[in-house]
C-alpha cells in the first residue's frame, strides 16, 4: 500500500464456468496488448500459486465440473489460454511457466511429477497441432524461496528435485528453462549437466542490472533489499543500484537489510 503496510487479499470466489472463456479472452487480449507495444514475446505464467496453478493443483482446486477433479480437467484451462495466446501472436512468441513442485501460496499438489509431466504432454501436443514450438517452458525448481523461506511444504531431497526436473527435462519437446535459487555456480552446472536450455535469474537481476557482465568476469553481486520489493518509490529499490565499479558499496546496501 502506499504508506508502506500491506492490505487484506478479498476472499476469493469460484469462477462459474460460463466466466471462463471471457478470462481466456484477457489473456489473449493481453498478449496483443504486449506486442503493441513492442515486447518481443509473453510469459503465461502458470506458476506459484496465481490463477493457472489454482486450476491445475488438486490441493486447491476444489471444482466438481469439466475444470476440476482429474489432471485433464484441471489442465485444461492453461491449455485453452495457451492456445488462445498462441493463436493471436504466434507460438514462437509464447512462454508458459509452471510450478508443480511449489507449494506456493496454499497451490499444493498431491503428484507433482505427474501434474509436470501431464502438461508437458499437452504442450508437446499443442506445439504438434500448430506445427511450430512455443518459445520455451518454464520450470521452477523446488529449490525456489520467496520471502528468504522456503515455500515448498516437500522441499526434499536434492535426489528428488533432480528426479523431477530431469524427467521434466527429458519429456518437453522445446527449449526448457529453470529458475529459482541460482548462483552463478548452480547456473553453469545446470547448463554442463544438460539439465536445462537457458537458466533464467529474477532477484539478482534486481540489484545487478548488469548481471550477466557480472557473471562474465565472476565479479561479486551486490545484494538486494528485499524491503524495498514493490514499493511506490520509483527509485530506491528499482533504479538505485550500482553497476560494478560504480556507486555504492556493498556495505553500504548491506546497512540496509
Amino acid at each position: 500500500m502506499p504508506d508502506g503496510t500491506y492490505g487484506k487479499y478479498p476472499r476469493p470466489r469460484r469462477l462459474d464456468a460460463s466466466e471462463i472463456p471471457e478470462i481466456v479472452q484477457h489473456y489473449r487480449q493481453a498478449a496483443i496488448n504486449a506486442i503493441e507495444a513492442g515486447f518481443d514475446g509473453i510469459e503465461i505464467h502458470g506458476a506459484h500459486g496465481y490463477l493457472t496453478d489454482q486450476f491445475l493443483k488438486d490441493g486447491i482446486n476444489d471444482r466438481t465440473d469439466e475444470y476440476g477433479g482429474s489432471v485433464a480437467n484441471r489442465c485444461k484451462f492453461l491449455m485453452q489460454v495457451t492456445r488462445s495466446v498462441a493463436s493471436a501472436i504466434g507460438p514462437d512468441r509464447v512462454g508458459v511457466r509452471i510450478s508443480p513442485a511449489i507449494d506456493h501460496l496454499e497451490a499444493m499438489d498431491s503428484d507433482p511429477l505427474n501434474l509436470g509431466l501431464a502438461v508437458i504432454e499437452r504442450l508437446n501436443k499443442l506445439q504438434d497441432e500448430l506445427g511450430q514450438k512455443l518459445a520455451y517452458l518454464h520450470m521452477t525448481q523446488l529449490r525456489y524461496t520467496a520471502y528468504g523461506q522456503t515455500e515448498s511444504g516437500r522441499h526434499g531431497s536434492e535426489e528428488e528435485e533432480t528426479r523431477f526436473m530431469r524427467a521434466w527435462r527429458g519429456a518437453y519437446k522445446g527449449t526448457f528453462i529453470c529458475s529459482g535459487g541460482f548462483t552463478r555456480e548452480l547456473g553453469i552446472e545446470a547448463m554442463a549437466c544438460g539439465d536445462a536450455d537457458l537458466v533464467s535469474y529474477g532477484r539478482l537481476f534486481i540489484s545487478n542490472s548488469d548481471l550477466v557482465k557480472r557473471f562474465e568476469v565472476n565479479a561479486p553481486l551486490t545484494r538486494y533489499v528485499r524491503a524495498t520489493f514493490y514499493t511506490k518509490d520509483p527509485v530506491v529499490g528499482y533504479t538505485d543500484y550500482p553497476f560494478l565499479n560504480q556507486g555504492r558499496r556493498d556495505s553500504d546496501i548491506r546497512s540496509r537489510l
